[in-house]
């Protein structure tokens, strides 16, 4: 229910899975004042997992990305905005689209999101060569693809070698480059990139590890044509997807003086320096309630978590953020599930003796800190749980013969448990 306190209204500056979010779930607990959703992209809110998954597919179209229909934001009084912002006025409370156009607010929402990063290379800006974030480079990737023979993905993250295996069911001869020594090395540990080797070189992907890009070539038609990489070897290519990660959105908060390390830095409720000011989702560097370290996470379940505590927040509550952070990856067959975040491990410890499905516990020290699960949803689940609740797991016990996660959790509490 909406407190007397709320503000008279909520403008929120992004309309991601998280702006969507923040404004869905203020009409939810009852918010009653005006809410104003600001769009930089021409189009219905729309989920972005799919993108380099069903939609690259040819599986899903525009229609099936909305979040909701366009009658959904007239019927609880969501004012969607298409337009850029240019400009946060703190002391007045305001914020200016590139436009001219003025927004009052009581409370702003910063869900600014992320930007690909580019290659600082000769030949970056040639046609056919692709970043994937939104729907329109979803689109335009999905058509080159249609008429690509030799692709090369440069970065070896969770979006290359999703669209790589979109790519090599497609027939696309595909190369990934990698500057470090194995793939997804920035997310899982050790054994699950083993994994993800194999099964990309299974599957008939050129996985090249340890090797830069130094420039891209092109035609006369001023089209990619070939990727050098800095041993001198040129990889032929009529379509090179740039995934190399993502830089946070955040130079309207700095513009207007707020403090940004790593993202927009926010407190345990996703409150920036300014009272009158949250940041959520993809941009926010927030305090993780688990280590009490600040972190900047890019996950669906991190917008959607971040926009509900500020909804509640908006309306009467004063919980901070504590939601146990989870992804998934899906590739080829192969479902990868994270449970926690690896901020740093010492001790691994595998579930499960089939190559192909199996549990990676990671610990520091004594402590549970992750747990990734490749083809084990039940550990997954349960591993959720687990890290949720603290139960005390430790190294030790985790590799004793006969160990599952499941059945720990059942001897350790009295607690029906529903997986």
């Amino acid at each position: 229910m909406a407190d007397s306190a709320s503000p008279a209204s909520v403008v929120v500056v992004g309309a991601g899975q998280g702006g969507y979010q923040t404004a869905a779930s203020l009409r939810e607990h009852g918010y009653r004042g005006s809410v104003t959703l600001i769009s930089a992209e021409d189009a219905l809110p729309y989920e972005r997992p799919p993108l380099s998954k069903a939609y690259l597919k040819g599986e899903a179209d525009e229609t099936h990305l909305w979040l909701r229909p366009a009658t959904y934001y007239v019927r609880h009084s969501i004012d969607l905005v298409e337009g850029t912002v240019a400009e946060i006025d703190r002391a007045a409370r305001t914020v200016a689209l590139a436009d001219g156009t003025v927004y009052e607010y009581g409370h702003l929402v910063l869900a600014t999101g992320a930007r690909p990063r580019l290659l600082d290379v000769p030949g970056a800006g040639l046609r056919g060569v692709h970043t994937l974030r939104t729907a329109p480079d979803a689109a335009a990737l999905r058509a080159s693809l249609a008429s690509s023979r030799h692709a090369v993905v440069v970065g070896a993250g969770f979006i290359g070698l999703e669209f790589a295996a979109v790519a090599r069911r497609a027939g696309c001869a595909v190369t990934v480059v990698e500057a470090l020594d194995r793939p997804l090395a920035r997310a899982v540990s050790a054994r699950t990139a083993e994994h993800f080797t194999r099964l990309h070189r299974r599957e008939g992907t050129e996985l090249l590890l340890g090797q830069g890009v130094v420039a891209l070539h092109g035609d006369h038609r001023g089209a990619v044509s070939a990727v050098e990489l800095a041993d001198g070897r040129r990889l032929p290519a009529d379509l090179v997807l740039i995934g190399v990660g993502v830089s946070p959105r955040t130079e309207l908060a700095a513009a207007a003086g707020l403090p940004v390390n790593g993202g927009i830095a926010v407190d345990s409720r996703l409150l920036t320096a300014d009272p009158h000011i949250s940041a959520i989702g993809d941009c926010a560097a927030f305090l993780q309630a688990y280590s009490g370290n600040r972190l900047r996470l890019e996950s669906v379940q991190n917008a959607v978590g971040h926009a509900q505590l500020v909804a509640e927040r908006l309306t009467g509550s004063s919980r901070a953020y504590d939601e146990l952070p989870w992804f998934w990856s899906d590739q080829f067959s192969t479902t990868l599930q994270i449970a926690g975040v690896d901020e740093g491990h010492d001790t691994e410890v595998v579930l499960g003796d089939e190559p192909d499905a199996f549990s990676v516990l990671l610990f520091h020290g004594e402590a549970l800190r992750a747990v990734e699960s490749v083809n084990r949803p039940t550990d997954h689940m349960a591993a959720r749980r687990l890290l949720s609740e603290g139960t005390g797991l430790t190294p030790g016990r985790a590799a004793a013969p006969g160990f599952g996660l499941r059945e720990y959790l059942r001897s350790g509490t009295e607690a029906p448990m529903f997986l």
